[in-house]
């Protein structure tokens, strides 16, 4: 197989590549070894930063979110609810800081505007009624599944080819070049190898471990952040604490929810994320002093991502580690046709991409400039079902008789499913049940997969789709991957919740006793 360029990483960054370089022209293979935003592009806020969170610390990552803020409200409004957002202080906090803030902001030339902290909290009731001092910013939130999805869609319309679960496990050089790169099918053991004039290594936090086996070396610190997912949605707009950045100072609203977080731990190793018990305590406990709701508000789930962070992997608070980005050529590394794109933030993931894709042409003596400035992403039939409330409004406005809902929490119905069956068919790929997770709203509701796993499995039998134990197997796959975030918030109806699903799935079922 062969390619212009083969581009290793499904995130946000890897999927934004392989749109730029399609729309200039150019041929490409995705490879991912799991699924779309398997890394940090799936793990986080999901907010579009208007900066004011690095006006002190980091003035360069500030204008680079407040300008791709503005661009992406114009070219990617179906993925972004333009909530606005408070920087709120309560009681206790630097009132050095506070009286700072503007005036970073202003320096920096983000909008901010103080508001009356009694109009703030008519505005947000959930505010604390210790609040001090609120200003207004550019926040908004993000949806990072349908921004990914519409990347990688839109770029497979225009020829790229994608293919999931497709590791990296070695690379075949020929002097100062990669000649090949060998990668394994993890379902299947398949093995493929692939020419490509040019290798783009948009791997987030797994970057240095790519680099390594082409033997090249970056210098990355891990740090794991851990949020907690609310029942109800409780703000309007995303709210941060106005105090130097700590935990649990940011809470994003989107669709019927809101995320709360975040915590920040250095990893020496990236083999076992998930959230603790310790961490979502910090959060509620932090959290509600900024919202107290947050104390006794119901939670679905808490999940873990990992930041790469770039630095020498020093002692410190990872916090003050710079949000930039790094562009790598290798060519220092005597290996001319690989560069890896790692660190910044999912609000700066086309301008990582448009200066990846820039040295990329510029390797390929390609003249074609970047696109992803005035074309616009239109949201595509194939991404909809990712939107939250748009399965409901669908089928309550009108259904087939036999349309029943396969997934009652987020009233997803088998048409939905089978639309979806039918684009992984179309882009040669077998449907599973997380990958059809990424793709729509099963097991983000109130049960977390405890009822839709079993329907759709069944139903990827009745299609075909399923054989032998495969559909066992799909089914744990992806109850032990809703369980990662709920066995560490197992109080009030999360418990009842647990219950439930264990005298269903190993009591009625025997789910554990089954062989995959």
């Amino acid at each position: 197989m062969k390619t212009q360029v083969l581009i290793i990483g499904g995130g946000a960054t890897g999927t934004g590549v392989a749109r730029d370089l399609t729309l200039r022209g150019v041929q490409c293979i995705l490879v991912e070894k799991k699924d779309i935003n398997a890394g940090a592009s799936g793990a986080n806020h999901g907010l579009l930063h208007s900066g004011a969170r690095y006006v002190f610390s980091d003035p360069e990552s500030a204008r680079e979110c407040r300008d791709e803020n503005q661009l992406l409200k114009q070219l990617a409004p179906d993925c972004i609810e333009e909530t606005g957002g408070f920087f709120v202080a309560v009681e206790g906090d630097d009132e050095a800081y506070i009286a700072d803030f503007q005036h970073h902001c202003e320096k920096t030339g983000l909008p901010c505007k103080p508001v009356d902290v009694r109009d703030a909290r008519e505005m947000e009731p959930a505010l604390s009624d210790k609040t001090i001092a609120a200003y207004e910013v550019a926040d908004a939130s993000v949806d990072p599944f349908k921004l990914v999805l519409e990347n990688i869609t839109d770029a497979q319309k225009l020829g790229c080819r994608f293919f999931r679960h497709t590791k990296v496990v070695g690379f075949a050089k020929k002097g100062s070049r990669i000649a090949s790169v060998d990668l394994v099918n993890k379902n299947t053991g398949e093995k493929k190898t692939i020419e490509a004039d040019m290798v783009v290594n948009a791997t987030g936090a797994w970057a240095g471990e790519v680099a390594k086996l082409a033997g090249a070396h970056i210098d990355l610190i891990y740090s794991k952040g851990t949020l907690l997912i609310t029942h109800t949605r409780i703000t309007d707009r995303v709210i941060n604490r106005l105090r130097p950045p700590s935990d649990a100072d940011i809470l994003v609203p989107g669709g019927t929810v809101s995320i709360i977080g975040t915590t920040s731990l250095r990893m020496q190793t990236l083999d076992e994320i998930r959230p603790t018990v310790s961490e979502v305590d910090r959060l509620v406990e932090e959290g509600a002093i900024m919202l107290p709701r947050l104390e006794t508000i119901r939670y679905i789930r808490a999940y873990s991502g990992v930041r790469p962070l770039l630095g020498g992997g020093g002692k410190g608070d990872d916090r003050s580690v710079t949000r930039g980005f790094d562009l790598v050529d290798h060519a220092k590394d005597g290996i001319d046709n690989l560069i890896t794109i790692t660190g910044g933030k999912l609000t700066t993931f086309r301008l990582m991409a448009e200066k990846a894709s820039d040295l990329v042409c510029q390797r390929l003596a390609i003249s074609a400039p970047c696109q992803t400035r005035r074309i616009p992403m239109i949201s595509s039939h194939e991404t909809r079902w990712a939107v939250p409330g748009f399965s409901s409004k669908n089928w309550i406005q009108g259904h087939e008789s036999d349309d029943m809902l396969l997934c009652e929490c987020e009233m997803v119905p088998q048409s939905a499913i089978e639309e979806i069956v039918g684009y992984f068919d179309i882009f040669e790929r077998q449907a599973d049940l997380k990958g059809i997770g990424k793709r729509s709203r099963i097991g983000k509701g109130s049960c977390q997969g405890s009822f839709c796993s079993v329907r759709i499995a069944a139903y990827l039998y009745d299609r075909g789709v399923a054989i032998s134990t495969e559909g066992i197997g799909n089914i744990k796959e992806f109850i032990n991957e809703r369980w990662k975030g709920q066995r560490c918030l197992l109080w009030d109806m999360p418990v009842v919740q647990t219950e439930l699903e264990e005298a269903m799935h190993c009591g009625l079922f025997g789910l554990e006793l089954q062989k995959e």
